[in-house]
């Protein structure tokens, strides 16, 4: 079986033309005075789904997570949950729970009563409070911290705080506005794995805005790439960085080069672009592009090769000149400047301590890719 990417677990509803989306943005828009921060947005999200909201400030991601915690009404269409229309109904109504980046903990509480203040305000008796407290600090491993105050606990710890606080009222939905990003680089990738499995093991439903694509790539069934209040695509991670819609996603989720064209010769999804400057590309991917329309070829630096000499047999090689070469441990990223002024990035795996064919500034060096690298984008 071949796939877009490693399948991180059997779930896939969105490709179920049955099943039913849990939540759901229907030609939703909202404006604060003469700005349109959504703008005619649809979108659905299913069950026990992660979901991910990744987009540049100001994108209006915040602004949906709002609308659905019930912080903000839409100016026009609406939002159902489990099929209910949610207008109208206020946040501490609405069967969701919001983790703020904050964290928003009482400072003058300990961890455990922190955990416990929604459960009393819900006026749960006394018993099951201690009981789910305690379940709670030990699904998220702080049972030895219960008798202390935020300020002394690390970043990481008052994260979790917040989570367990959010989740202890066993919300139908969890809504988290960059819960990861008051963290330092380390301790939030090993938090996005946490998040992962505390996700899969209570069966919630997530729904994460993130401006951190890594994070967004990590954690995430599904992504939807917003800019200026519009989806431009929902897929798997997999499927937005391996099979962009846009030049736009392409350009947005990692590193890509992008080589302007016009499809020179295309038959069953084969194709030849003429890059210009006597650059001819050769693609597999080229889907339905017509022969004459303006395309772009977009191919991230992972699938270029990167050599002193032509490599035998290659069917894309093009020559340049290397000006720049970043050493980051596991990779090795080169910028090779081609003869009419592009700039190509390859990046190659440092998978052996001794470099054989090795590369400096100033050489002339050769950048080749299969066929079957990259993707034709004719938007």
């Amino acid at each position: 079986m071949k796939s877009l990417g490693s399948i991180r677990r059997d779930f896939a509803p969105w490709n179920d033309p049955n099943a039913k989306p849990y939540i759901q943005f229907d030609k939703v828009t909202k404006k604060f005075g003469d700005f349109t921060a959504v703008n005619n947005l649809s979108l659905t999200i299913f069950e026990r789904e992660f979901f991910a909201l990744l987009g540049a400030s100001g994108c209006g991601k915040s602004t949906l997570l709002r609308m659905l915690a019930g912080f903000e009404e839409p100016t026009a269409g609406r939002i159902l949950l489990d099929g209910q229309d949610l207008r109208g109904i206020p946040p501490y109504r609405r069967p969701v729970n919001m983790m703020f980046q904050s964290y928003a903990l009482f400072p003058h509480m300990t961890v455990d009563n922190n955990i416990a203040f929604g459960l009393k305000q819900d006026g749960m008796p006394k018993p099951d409070i201690a009981a789910r407290v305690g379940e709670m600090l030990k699904l998220v491993k702080l049972e030895q911290f219960a008798k202390r105050k935020p300020h002394q606990l690390s970043g990481g710890q008052r994260q979790r705080v917040a989570l367990a606080r959010s989740v202890a009222k066993r919300p139908k939905v969890l809504l988290l506005d960059e819960p990861l990003g008051a963290l330092d680089k380390k301790l939030r990738e090993e938090t996005q794995f946490e998040l992962m499995d505390l996700q899969q093991s209570l069966g919630l439903t997530f729904v994460v805005v993130t401006h951190d694509q890594e994070e967004a790539m990590t954690m995430a069934d599904r992504i939807a790439i917003i800019d200026k209040g519009e989806v431009m695509q929902v897929a798997t991670p997999a499927e937005v960085y391996e099979a962009p819609g846009s030049r736009f996603v392409a350009g947005f989720v990692g590193n890509v080069n992008m080589f302007e064209g016009k499809i020179a010769h295309g038959e069953a999804g084969a194709a030849s672009i003429d890059a210009g400057n006597g650059i001819t590309i050769r693609t597999e991917n080229a889907g339905d592009a017509a022969t004459g329309a303006a395309v772009a070829f977009a191919i991230r630096p992972e699938k270029i090769r990167i050599s002193s000499t032509r490599p035998a047999g290659a069917v894309n090689a093009i020559e340049g000149e290397v000006y720049d070469i970043a050493y980051l441990g596991d990779m090795t990223v080169y910028h090779v400047r081609l003869d009419d002024g592009q700039v190509v990035r390859a990046s190659t795996m440092n998978a052996a301590r001794i470099t054989e064919d090795p590369l400096s500034w100033n050489d002339r060096a050769w950048v080749s890719f299969r066929p079957d690298a990259g993707v034709v984008l004719t938007r």
